[in-house]
Formats: structure tokens, C-alpha cells, sequence
């Protein structure tokens, strides 16, 4: 277990030409663990991480390493000595040095041998020995990500914040590029903060999910239980396809499996099962990566949603039953977003 500070945020809050951008924001990142934070675009992300850093001064609420106020009412350390790690999705690499001369770059107060030999042991951590002695220009883009963090653990932060930091890599390299970057930073033994967009990216390789939504933390738990546990529409939706229908058109046995006399409920493709039960008919078919997506007619005015792994081709005007798994339909009836 570390036994290094955790990075709070409590009360954040900040707004631009009047416009509230970051609303009494609360999240804790514990130290070992990478926190993705997701959100749609301008719902305060890259706002909130900038208050962390402190690139942002907040009008309100307390930013804390541990019990170290680094923001607050009459506090603010800026950011050159709050020794937090920032990765962008440019990278921002010095094209003059090489990848040594950029992990290095951070190690300005240890005599140069022990700089070196600091520097060399987050090269070899990325994967990055072999590229040791060459420029940003003789790198691939995940290999120039990968020195971008290196850079920043070199120096020991007591955090870091990454911010769409594999957005920016094709698909072909992301997965390797993304798994050594975020291996190492889990090494490293301090919180660690995963802005993105993508919800695979956070369900897959991040230990806690905080979702944003117009300005405020809506959830924040584990990616299992914030996936099977929504609290409203807006955090279902960030993690994935959410689909919506009337109850009234479900199928008595389905209706009774719920229990619920909602008018509306929502569910994920997940939620229909195709094997056994209702019989219904294929309208559509779609492949959708590792899944086949179906459009399945229940009735003359309902047409429900399914995902199931490819197996046989089904194609439209076919008859298949399906079985629904009340995990994955939710009732927000009761819920503000």
C-alpha cells in the first residue's frame, strides 16, 4: 500500500464571464490508483484538472495534497511548486533533446551522474531503452507519449495528471502505448488523474470513474459499479450505448422480472440475451466491432435494442428469442438528469 498523499478537490468551483464552468466540484485520487475522469466536451474536465495543477486559481473551494492545502480561501501555491506531473496530448516534448535530455530535464537539483541514473531507470520503466539517444522527430507518436510521462515521473511528483493523453495515437499503437504509460504510473505509487472522452479507455484501465457533467462530479466509484450502478441518465450515457422505452411495450414476463411501474425505463443493448424466451423479429442487423448489434421487433409499435457476440448471420425478417438480464435496465424516474 503507498503511503503517499492523497490529491483532493473539495468545493471546487470556477466560472468564466459568468458562465460556471467547475460546480462545487468533490474528488478524491487515491495515491496507486488511476482516477479517469469523463465527461462530453466542455463539462469541465480539462478546467477542473487545470485547478488541480494550479494553472487555474478557483474562485471557490480547497485543493489538498494529503493535509497540504495547495488551493483555498487563503492559500495558493502556484504551480511550479506544487510538484505535480502534467502530460497533455501534445506531449510538448524539447525537439533539441533527446529522449534522455527531456527526462532529464525535470532533475535540475541532483548533481548530473545521479540525474542520469534517475532518468534512465523511468526510460527503462516506458520501455524506452532502445531510444535512449534519439530526438523527438526519430520517434512514433507512442513512443514520444511515453517519454512525455517519463518526464514527468522522473522527478518524483507527489501527482500527476494526464490529460487526453493517447487521444492523439492511432488505434494500432494506443493499446501497447496506453498499458506501459499507465503500468508505470501505477509504479509510481501517487495519484494519478485520466481525462477522457473515451469510455472504454476509462472502464478498462482506469481503478476509480468520476463523471463530469456540466461542471459538477455526478458519481465517482469503481468502473464496475458505476457501470452496473448509474445514480442518473447523464453517468450511464458517459459509459456507454443507453437506450430508452416504455414499459408498457415490454413483455409481460419481462415487466414482472423488473417490478417497476415506471412509464420509462433505459437499458443497455447488453440487457437483451439472444438464445431463449420472447420471440422476436430481426429488422436490422449491424456489426459493431467484437459485437453484432440487432434491431429487434417486439410488437407492431416497439423495436428493441440488442448486442450480442457474432455467431451465426442473422438478417432481417428472421425469428429469435430473447431473454432480458434486469442488470442492465435502469429506472431514473426518480433522478434529476
Amino acid at each position: 500500500m503507498s503511503q503517499n498523499p492523497s490529491l483532493t478537490a473539495q468545493g471546487l468551483s470556477r466560472s468564466f464571464s459568468g458562465r460556471t464552468v467547475v460546480d462545487r466540484a468533490d474528488l478524491t485520487i487515491n495515491s496507486g490508483q488511476v482516477t479517469a475522469l469523463i465527461g462530453p466536451s466542455g463539462s469541465g474536465k480539462t478546467t477542473l484538472l487545470r485547478m488541480l495543477a494550479g494553472m487555474e486559481t478557483p474562485d471557490a473551494g480547497t485543493v489538498r495534497s494529503g493535509e497540504e492545502i495547495l488551493s483555498g480561501p487563503h492559500t495558493f501555491i502556484p504551480i511550479e511548486k506544487r510538484r505535480i506531473g502534467l502530460v497533455f496530448q501534445d506531449f510538448a516534448l524539447f525537439p533539441h533533446l533527446s529522449v534522455l535530455g527531456n527526462v532529464m530535464f525535470g532533475l535540475h537539483h541532483l548533481p548530473k551522474p545521479d540525474r542520469v541514473i534517475q532518468a534512465d531507470i523511468w526510460i527503462e520503466r516506458l520501455g524506452l531503452a532502445h531510444r535512449r539517444d534519439a530526438y523527438p522527430h526519430q520517434l512514433s507518436g507512442g513512443e514520444q507519449q511515453r517519454t512525455a510521462i517519463a518526464r514527468a515521473l522522473a522527478p518524483k511528483p507527489v501527482a500527476i495528471l494526464l490529460d487526453e493523453p493517447f487521444s492523439g495515437l492511432d488505434p494500432a499503437m494506443r493499446d501497447q502505448a496506453r498499458a506501459a504509460a499507465l503500468e508505470a504510473v501505477r509504479a509510481a505509487e501517487i495519484p494519478a488523474l485520466l481525462v477522457t472522452h473515451d469510455a472504454a479507455e476509462a472502464l478498462v484501465h482506469s481503478d476509480q470513474i468520476a463523471v463530469i457533467h456540466e461542471g459538477r462530479i455526478l458519481q465517482s466509484d469503481t468502473p464496475e459499479t458505476i457501470y452496473r450502478s448509474p445514480n442518473s441518465i447523464a453517468v450511464a450515457r458517459a459509459l456507454g450505448p443507453l437506450h430508452e422505452i416504455a414499459a408498457s411495450s415490454l413483455p409481460d414476463a419481462w415487466r414482472a422480472q423488473l417490478g417497476t411501474g415506471s412509464e420509462t425505463l433505459h437499458y443497455r443493448p447488453e440487457a437483451i440475451r439472444i438464445g431463449e424466451g420472447v420471440a422476436c423479429t430481426v429488422t436490422r442487423t449491424r456489426l459493431a466491432g467484437p459485437t453484432t448489434q440487432l434491431d429487434l421487433k417486439l410488437s407492431e409499435t416497439a423495436t428493441i435494442v440488442a448486442a450480442c457476440q457474432p455467431g451465426r448471420a442473422l438478417a432481417a425478417g428472421e425469428t429469435v428469442r430473447a431473454s432480458l438480464n434486469p442488470d442492465f435496465v435502469f429506472d431514473f424516474s426518480d433522478k434529476p438528469l
